[in-house]
């Protein structure tokens, strides 16, 4: 049995509708109708990371596309707290409408803006949204709404933010660098599995505060580091093969030379 595709006039109410058919517990789609807010979710965050992966390939046709993606997830959700009664796109949409307005109140009601502009008020308006939603059992606190299911490093740099603005940073590099060096003899001490992840941990988070304070975006240090690693891998891959052998049948010492190449050879183009 097949169904109709919607036909209504605004691309967006076709969507909600294809949708609401795909989830139909009856004509629906079997994988779609099993989905819930927690198997969707890691799509949703899969597909955020791929909208800024076509973004910096400068590929705007993929880019397009991804969007369309990571819209359909926000539709996904909604559709399912719809049939849960709890609320729908319209909802959805309604409440981002308003927060925006109350978050701009110098555009949509000509307030002046504070000392440090834009920026400042939008942090302003934000601290105040968090203070109304602190329960008696526990205080607002400058860290709530740090979402739990950021990837670590962009959460460990927000909450360093969020620390920094009521005082608790270092005002220079050196303490942060000593910080660092300092956790690094805490892992190499460390002696048991769960005291090392700890300890790593630490360091990991140390180094966020160094990148921070360097204005450098960790989450985006370490997707280069990933791409430069893995291009420079790729090559010693293809130089074991154009030797005859497979990168597991060569020794240590001659990927290590060819993995010098590869940075010898990058460093050249760069420099010509």
């Amino acid at each position: 049995m097949s169904v109709p595709v919607p036909e209504d006039d605004r691309p967006i109410d076709r969507l909600l509708a294809v949708m609401r058919i795909l989830r139909d517990p009856v004509v629906g789609c079997p994988w779609d109708q099993k989905q819930t807010f927690e198997t969707i979710a890691p799509y949703t965050i899969e597909e955020a990371y791929e909208v800024r992966d076509a973004l910096e390939r400068g590929d705007l046709v993929d880019f397009r596309a991804e969007l369309g993606d990571l819209l359909l997830q926000v539709v996904y959700q909604a559709q399912i707290a719809d049939e849960r009664g709890l609320f729908d796109f319209e909802a959805v949409a309604a409440g981002i409408v308003d927060k925006m307005v109350r978050r701009h109140p110098h555009v949509f009601e000509g307030q002046a803006l504070p000392e440090g502009g834009e920026r400042r008020l939008w942090e302003d308006l934000k601290a105040a949204e968090r203070a109304a939603k602190g329960q008696p059992e526990r205080p607002a606190s400058v860290l709530d709404d740090v979402p739990v299911g950021f990837p670590a490093l962009a959460r460990a740099e927000k909450l360093q933010k969020r620390a920094a603005r009521v005082g608790f940073d270092w005002g220079e590099l050196g303490p942060v660098v000593a910080k660092i060096r300092e956790e690094l003899a805490e892992v190499e001490a460390a002696g048991d599995p769960e005291h090392q992840a700890e300890e790593v941990g630490d360091l990991l988070f140390a180094v966020t505060n160094l990148a921070r304070h360097l204005k450098v975006d960790p989450e985006e240090a370490l997707r280069r580091t990933n791409a430069k690693f893995e291009r420079r891998f790729r090559a010693v891959e293809a130089a074991a093969r154009a030797a005859g052998r497979e990168p597991a049948e060569c020794s240590l010492a001659e990927l290590d030379a060819w993995w010098d190449e590869a940075k010898a050879t990058e460093r050249a183009a760069k420099s010509g």
